[in-house]
């Protein structure tokens, strides 16, 4: 074929280039970096074409493509930054485990008598976190032993507390070491425990004791601000634990690692461990051992295990997280354990999801490794630039790249990243090359990509003695071919899903304006020829009642709640009512009605609670109040309300914070404002946006909070506010990013696998309705909507066929033709002048 014979004589070219060696080599150089750059600004990458350098040249032949300035990223500094984190619950479970401890006589070295023979098998560290008698008694016992230089080890001992303490008293002070409050506590028993507690020098007990009788005579009922709560008594118990372990007060085991020595309790080790349960309770003979040797462990490991026992506090960072968890499995330290893994998952990054995969698959945790693969499906461009990536066994490598959900911006990155791997090991790669390129989906590439396919295509296989063919398969695949159905796209499915509800058609003629009831989804996302993205929206159902819209919806605990908002465009159409739906029982719940009318206001979901934020209550009359509804009584109630009226604004949640930006005030002139709302406290204002606007988005993401598109104030009207900004909570300022390419007014918003997707609106200066989908965070993406009310999506029309050209030589030449049906490529013919043609693109 004349296309075989064309690429030989290229072939030779080149070689005879790299044997030749000075300005051959260069120009080659500098042809490539001006393809790569235009390819990188159409994906919407950074300029690298700044203090890049060839590594193959004529005397040096250890790299195939381009390097550029932009390198892999290594892992200097990651592992710097300690995270510290602190479990809540950690108190909760160990008690619990105490308890059952306690419940069976497991571990138990104290004895508490009294007179009338009554007596309780304890443990010493715990009844001495609460009883001073017990504390002193036990820092005595410690004393002894260091002055006669003896062994710790299990010592059974008993204190016998005399006439003044029954088993009505001793029982309650147990009773309260172990669990935080006291059951029996009545105006009977009042006295018994009263001086069981004295004597023990219990005193959060007797603390409790006394407000138990003042709440009794002064009638009072709130109980929980009068009150400690046994959560936080069980706290106060484990943190005087920890002080004894502090100074090895009670410590009855040491654990040896390599000369490394800890002392311990045994039974907070039995308590936070099946595995030292098992080794102390079982009749195993370290159950008998005051020392026991673990010399298949690494000091450092064991000792932050031993810590977070203790006190629930862990500190992790990327370079010791594998091996605590590796030691808290192998130790079966479960709370410990399941800490680090949500350090995974929640820190999860570019730099570490590959050590996450390895490490999933090697501990055989199948939902770690799904969440971890898909990180890396999601985030292939930028895992695909780490130095792990590089590490790649080829058969992993492949099953990422055959992926139906891999996400990139153009399928040109799956070739980059194909070659980057190649890149690291050419001598022992280069082989494989064949395999991997056969995973590359070269159809979905446009005449400009594919260029530089074709570049780097020559130089692999003119690299060194080996013979490679490359190529011509991915030619054939890229023009010759018709492509299968699964090759013309990359369907990624997300695991949510972003829902539209309602909405109105915007039309210029304003009695054909339409208000909707329908629901529609996202069923995929969709990657096609270069940087053509879709999103493929089904229908999902109906609302019940009237049709929506300027209404407020939201989402909490897998059910989506919808509320307020106008019916239709006269002064009486806004409304008060609530709903939610249920997406598995696919039903809908009339809920209680609030408290007043509202349209174009905000709904976010706080602390398991829906707050109802501003509004309007008639056309040009807005509010300050917020109402808070509680799903569990399915009731309203005005909470502190905003310190002036407010409609058109957006509100998000971050970090447990309520954020609101920008809207209209009382005389409906659009604001700069930014503050931070909460229920209780009122406003606490923040730094003012750069643009004042309306009728805007506002999302949360990766810390940061991302205001976009609305209206904005010119004179006495409005025009569309296309400028972008981004809030950093931290430093309280604001910086522009990207303005949006087309005006969003009244649009909608929403994150998807840490991306913002802004869907729908209209143009203030025309009301033209936009049917754009805009994804930032990478690209500028325009997708197909459905054919509804906010959002459109048109359907393709069958039989609709046409010519593409690619012309080179500024449309001079003609260099390819394609056969379109539908904006599917049907057959293509392609011819290359030069492996370097000046190419003009494609029209």
């Amino acid at each position: 074929m004349e296309w075989e014979e064309r690429w030989r004589r290229e072939k030779e070219r080149r070689k005879r280039v790299i044997e030749e060696g000075g300005e051959g080599i260069e120009q080659d150089n500098r042809e490539l970096r001006r393809i790569v750059a235009y390819n990188d600004s159409r994906m919407g990458l950074r300029d690298k074409t700044e203090g890049s350098e060839v590594t193959m040249s004529s005397t040096s032949q250890q790299g195939i493509r381009e390097q550029t300035s932009e390198e892999a990223f290594g892992d200097e500094g990651l592992s710097d930054y300690v995270y510290r984190y602190h479990s809540e619950t950690s108190s909760k479970e160990m008690f619990r485990a105490l308890k059952e401890l306690w419940g069976s006589s497991l571990l138990t070295d104290l004895t508490l008598t009294t007179d009338s023979g009554s007596c309780f098998h304890v443990h010493s560290p715990i009844l001495a976190a609460v009883s001073s008698l017990i504390r002193q008694r036990l820092k005595e016992k410690h004393g002894e032993q260091s002055d006669g230089e003896e062994d710790v080890g299990v010592h059974r001992w008993s204190v016998s507390l005399g006439s003044e303490v029954d088993h009505v008293g001793l029982k309650a002070v147990v009773e309260f070491a172990y669990t935080g409050v006291v059951c029996s506590l009545n105006k009977d028993t009042m006295a018994h425990i009263k001086a069981a507690a004295e004597l023990l020098g219990a005193a959060r007990v007797l603390d409790f004791c006394s407000k138990e009788e003042g709440m009794r005579d002064d009638g009072s009922t709130k109980k929980e601000e009068r009150k400690i709560s046994p959560l936080e008594q069980m706290k106060i118990t484990l943190q005087s634990v920890e002080l004894l372990w502090a100074d090895r007060v009670g410590c009855d085991v040491i654990l040896d690692v390599d000369g490394t020595l800890f002392n311990v309790h045994r039974v907070i080790l039995a308590a936070s461990s099946d595995y030292f349960r098992g080794m102390f309770t079982c009749g195993m003979r370290e159950s008998h051992q005051t020392c026991i040797a673990l010399p298949f462990l690494l000091a450092s490991e064991l000792e932050a295990l031993i810590g977070f026992s203790y006190s629930g506090t862990l500190s992790l960072s990327w370079n010791c997280v594998f091996e605590i968890t590796c030691t808290a499995l192998q130790l079966q330290f479960q709370p410990t354990s399941l800490l680090c893994l949500d350090f995974m998952r929640q820190k999860m990054e570019a730099r570490t999801c590959l050590d996450i995969v390895s490490f999933a698959e090697a501990y055989g945790m199948s939902e770690l490794l799904e969440e971890a693969n898909d990180f890396v499906l999601r985030n292939f461009l930028e895992v695909s630039s780490t130095a792990k990536f590089q590490d790649l066994a080829v058969d992993k490598l492949l099953d990422f790249l055959h992926c139906d959900g891999l996400c990139v911006p153009s399928e040109l990155a799956v070739f980059r990243a194909v070659i980057s791997w190649i890149e690291a090991d050419p001598a022992e790669r280069l082989g494989q090359a064949g395999l991997l390129m056969s995973a590359v989906r070269f159809p979905l590439m446009t005449f400009r990509e594919f260029r530089e396919v074709r570049a780097i295509n020559l130089r692999m296989e003119c690299f060194g003695n080996k013979e490679v063919e490359l190529y011509g398969s991915a030619l054939k695949e890229f023009g010759f071919s018709i492509p299968n159905p699964q090759d013309q796209w990359r369907v990624r499915r997300p695991k949510d899903a972003l829902v539209l509800v309602g909405g109105d058609q915007l039309n210029p003629d304003m009695g054909h304006r339409v208000p909707g009831r329908e629901l529609w989804f996202t069923n995929s996302l969709r990657s096609g020829t270069g940087l053509v993205k879709e999103i493929e929206w089904r229908r999902l159902g109906e609302m019940p009642d009237n049709p929506k819209f300027r209404h407020g919806i939201t989402a909490m605990d897998g059910s989506l709640y919808v509320f307020g908002g106008c019916y239709f465009y006269a002064k009486d159409n806004i409304m008060k009512s609530a709903y939610s739906y249920d997406p598995v029982q696919e039903s809908w719940k009339r809920l209680a009605d609030m408290q007043e009318f509202r349209s174009n206001f905000s709904v976010v979901a706080h602390e398991r609670h829906i707050y109802a934020i501003g509004g309007d209550k008639e056309i040009n009359t807005n509010v300050d109040t917020v109402e808070m509804y509680n799903p569990d009584t399915d009731s309203w109630s005005f909470v502190q309300p905003l310190d002036q009226t407010l409609s058109g604004f957006a509100a998000t949640v971050l970090d447990r914070g309520i954020f609101i930006s920008g809207g209209f005030n009382c005389t409906y002139k659009c604001l700069v404002s930014m503050f931070l709302y909460h229920p209780e406290r009122g406003t606490t204002y923040l730094a003012d946006m750069t643009h004042d606007r309306a009728q805007h988005c506002m999302e949360a993401l990766r810390g940061r909070l991302y205001v976009t598109g609305g209206v904005c104030n010119l004179r006495k009207f409005y025009t569309d506010q296309q400028a972008c900004e981004v809030y950093d909570p931290v430093a309280d300022s604001w910086t522009a990013f990207a303005s949006l390419p087309v005006p969003h007014v009244g649009a909608a918003s929403a994150v998807l696998e840490e991306k913002i997707y802004l869907l729908g609106g209209y143009c203030q200066d025309d009301y033209k309705r936009e049917m754009d989908v805009v994804e930032w965070m990478k690209i500028h993406i325009r997708g197909k909507n459905p054919q509804t009310y906010t959002c459109n999506v048109t359907a393709p029309v069958d039989g609709l066929y046409y010519f593409s050209f690619s012309t080179y030589g500024y449309n001079t030449h003609v260099t390819g033709a394609m056969l379109m049906k539908n904006a599917v490529r049907q057959i293509l013919a392609y011819h290359y002048p030069s492996a370097f043609s000046s190419a003009a693109g494609c029209s």
